[in-house]
């Protein structure tokens, strides 16, 4: 948020010169964010505002601001319990159901708790890095419940120009709660560009997310095909603009290498070889 206040500050100086009605129009009228936990929004306050008062009548750098949020939100949340699950998230009642002040992982945009302010509002730009993943009372990483799609359909539901995120790329494959997600993005043709990491540690040092991460850009009125990138620690291995699906296939195909190959092999109109093989023990009943 705060690099954007900067791009908005320099590129706005035309249109508006005063440098403090400037500030005072971008902060009140242009960004807007919605912090995951009380901690993050007062850093971002912090960040933007230079208080996490965003009224302080000596240091807040925007001078319109009548309340302590500006416009940078959180607001208590609390989970939907319904048969042991959050209705809402699918976080389970026994391991998140906490004591008042405790942090719960009850995240505002996506349990159905948008502020006033923005519940009517059109946007141009939507960007986040969500929450990735909650412990189900056991797992954790790959085999813990995913979170970070409920952002990306949430996000969609305001109906933005422009959305992106960066999460993890396990959703190429499903799974896990994941599989109606995986379907609806292969399907969405607003969606033209994938940035794959296959190695998280490019975005994120010292950092391990089993199957790397991608970001992603949507354009609501732009359709057409997806450019994706394979990014490797060498830079970019591959740049191929193609459907997320090819024809007859239910997966998204990660490596753009692969496209040709498979192309090519569809061509002969052969029969599959799954039509030739089936799996072990299919019946339970070892050799």
């Amino acid at each position: 948020m705060r690099e954007i206040a900067k791009r908005l500050i320099e590129g706005l100086q035309d249109e508006i010169p005063n440098l403090q009605k400037r500030i005072n129009h971008i902060y009140t009228k242009q960004i807007f964010g919605i912090g995951i936990t009380e901690m993050t929004s007062l850093l971002s306050r912090r960040s933007v505002y230079c208080t996490k008062e965003a009224n302080h009548e000596k240091y807040a750098i925007c001078t319109k601001f009548d309340d302590n949020q500006g416009n940078i939100f959180f607001d208590e949340t609390k989970h939907d319990w319904k048969n042991g699950r959050c209705s809402y998230c699918g976080a389970s009642q026994s391991e998140y159901e906490r004591e008042q002040g405790l942090e719960t992982h009850a995240y505002q945009f996506i349990h159905n708790n948008l502020p006033n302010k923005l519940k009517n509002m059109k946007f141009d730009v939507i960007i986040g890095n969500p929450p990735y993943h909650m412990s189900d009372g056991g797992g954790t990483g790959s085999s813990a419940i995913p979170l970070y799609h409920k952002f990306v359909e949430q996000a969609k539901k305001l109906s933005p120009r422009y959305l992106t995120m960066i999460i993890p790329s396990r959703w190429f494959t499903g799974g896990k709660g994941l599989d109606d997600f995986r379907d609806t993005m292969l399907k969405d043709n607003c969606l033209r560009e994938i940035h794959d990491f296959l190695d998280a540690s490019e975005c994120f040092s010292g950092v391990s997310i089993e199957g790397g991460v991608c970001y992603f850009l949507w354009k609501r009125d732009d359709k057409g095909l997806c450019m994706v990138h394979t990014h490797s620690s060498n830079g970019i291995l591959s740049m191929t603009e193609r459907p997320l699906l090819e024809q007859d296939a239910d997966v998204f195909i990660r490596y753009n290498e692969a496209i040709s190959i498979i192309r090519k092999v569809n061509a002969e109109k052969e029969d599959n070889f799954s039509n030739l093989v089936g799996p072990r023990n299919p019946y339970g009943i070892g050799n």
